[in-house]
């Protein structure tokens, strides 16, 4: 049965054009019913958390104005009909003050109900990456898929699958800020890669704080790497001191000129060491950056 299913990633209107499985009040064909709005329970596999109060409001106007021209997507559970596709618009339906909506009835069990969600919310109206992290996970868990799996059904890389899933090992206070729409997917990928809980939180706070782009965050990540991973030698291993020459400070003074940050040039040896440039500010940072050419 599950090798005959159809690939979800075509849309939700496929699928259902797909199934043999629908019906219309006893009929064969899959013309569209009218429902009582008050017989239709919602989808308890609905991904969707939150719904934009703006979009309901537009999309209210428009059903008061022309009524609700798409069909909702149900099935009938013990006598009621439980709603599988369609909640924005059963919502604004209620809002305009519509009795009744047209329908589409069909035969779906509770694992094509949770698909026709998935579909619906990532192709129609885009679920944030956490609401979409949160649906693939609570599908994988229930149903006992691979991640290739449902990325197969989805039309979607194994990859882009698990890199949303691996969003769910964040801190919480980084899934609201990707949730709340503060940092970007692209912002959340770069804090994977930190170790620490920690300093995932900070970094994420500092960059909403400073609205540092990715790019940005990328270079702070890659910096404060090479800082942790900078060992201090053991007083037996330490070497004698270098004493800069006067090019040396000389350097020093018009790169600090230059770049109007903290400038020190650290020797090692005579002909090793480091530059440390010291940034307070994201307009500091910024230059820095523009300065090096990245």
């Amino acid at each position: 049965m599950e090798a005959t299913r159809p690939r979800l990633g075509r849309g939700l209107t496929a699928l259902i054009g797909d199934m043999t499985n629908t019906t219309d009040a006893g009929t064969d064909n899959a013309s569209a019913n009218r429902l009582a709005v008050e017989r239709i329970q919602r989808n308890p596999y609905q991904p969707r958390k939150e719904f934009d109060a703006d979009e309901l409001q537009s999309l209210t106007q428009s059903v008061k104005t022309h009524g609700v021209l798409q069909p909702l997507v149900v099935r009938e559970v013990e006598g009621k009909f439980q709603l599988i596709a369609g909640e924005r618009r059963l919502r604004a339906a209620q809002a305009a003050g519509l009795s009744e909506v047209p329908v589409h009835i069909v035969r779906f069990d509770d694992q094509q109900v949770f698909e026709a969600a998935l579909v619906e919310n990532i192709q129609r109206s885009d679920l944030n990456p956490i609401e979409k992290a949160q649906g693939f996970r609570d599908y994988l868990d229930r149903f006992g898929l691979t991640q290739e799996q449902l990325g197969t059904k989805l039309g979607l890389d194994r990859t882009t699958v698990s890199n949303l899933l691996g969003l769910l090992n964040l801190p919480i206070e980084v899934q609201d800020a990707v949730r709340l729409g503060q940092i970007s997917l692209g912002h959340a990928k770069v804090l994977k890669g930190v170790a620490d809980a920690a300093v995932q939180v900070a970094m994420c706070k500092e960059t909403v704080l400073r609205n540092y782009s990715v790019h940005a965050l990328e270079l702070l990540v890659k910096q404060r790497k090479q800082d942790a991973s900078a060992v201090a030698p053991t007083p037996a291993e330490k070497p004698e001191a270098v004493e800069k020459t006067a090019h040396v400070k000389s350097i020093e003074d018009d790169l600090r000129r230059r770049l109007a940050v903290r400038v020190e040039i650290k020797l090692k040896t005579k002909d090793r060491g480091q530059i440390v440039l010291a940034f307070d500010n994201t307009d500091d940072f910024e230059r820095i950056v523009k300065a090096v050419g990245m």
